[in-house]
């Protein structure tokens, strides 16, 4: 894919994802009027979580506790108990409890709206603050999970090997105005269209744009 191409390539997946169900942190932030409490804390639920899961955990958490004075009074029991059963639900738990000790701690209470602030927190890694700092703050950053990560070096738009690569050449590459929705939009065509193994290349309206690397079978 060439540079001036990605224009095209952007309108046809925002036309193609409306007939897939919004991915759940997107949906939280929507329904929580962009909290970045609630946005950065699903967000953490949803790593190696399917979506529904996700949601159904995030809904039932967020029922019991929505700042992080309220969350941290929670026994960490009753949180696993919430959560359950998202990927490391132990673990997410006290990462959960210790982002809410820092939060009071060092930030009065407020989720920080810099990158570089919200990795040092407990659990959170580049992904989500990107995640955070975008979806909730509206500030520009490039959310890269392994879809926009896999996608992105498909098309042959980016020649990357890990998604922290991926982020800084989409930094250098893709235009401002995509920034905050790349993620949003990437990430429902690569969970139903442009899959990991065997994508759905006949399916695909996106063939004159992409060089399909590393594709050796598709459907």
């Amino acid at each position: 894919m060439h540079q001036d191409q990605i224009h095209a390539a952007m309108r046809i997946v925002r036309r193609e994802i409306r007939r897939w169900q919004e991915p759940v942190v997107g949906v939280i932030a929507r329904e929580s009027n962009r909290n970045p409490f609630l946005i950065l804390i699903s967000c953490l639920l949803s790593l190696r979580t399917k979506d529904k899961t996700t949601d159904e955990a995030s809904h039932r958490l967020f029922a019991l506790a929505r700042t992080p004075k309220t969350m941290l009074k929670l026994p960490i029991e009753k949180i696993e108990r919430a959560i359950y059963p998202v990927g490391f639900y132990r673990t997410k738990a006290k990462s959960i409890q210790q982002i809410c000790e820092r939060l009071l701690n060092v930030y009065g209470g407020t989720v920080p709206d810099s990158i570089d602030e919200l990795v040092t927190l407990p659990g959170v890694g580049r992904k989500t603050a990107n995640l955070v700092v975008t979806v909730g703050y509206g500030k520009p950053g490039i959310c890269v999970d392994i879809h926009v990560h896999r996608i992105s070096n498909r098309w042959g738009y980016i020649t990357t090997k890990t998604p922290e690569e991926s982020e800084q050449a989409l930094r250098n590459t893709l235009p401002n105005r995509y920034w905050i929705t790349f993620n949003d939009l990437l990430v429902p065509y690569g969970q139903h269209l442009c899959q990991p193994v065997s994508p759905f290349c006949s399916q695909c309206k996106l063939t004159e744009y992409c060089d399909r690397v590393g594709v050796t079978k598709s459907r």
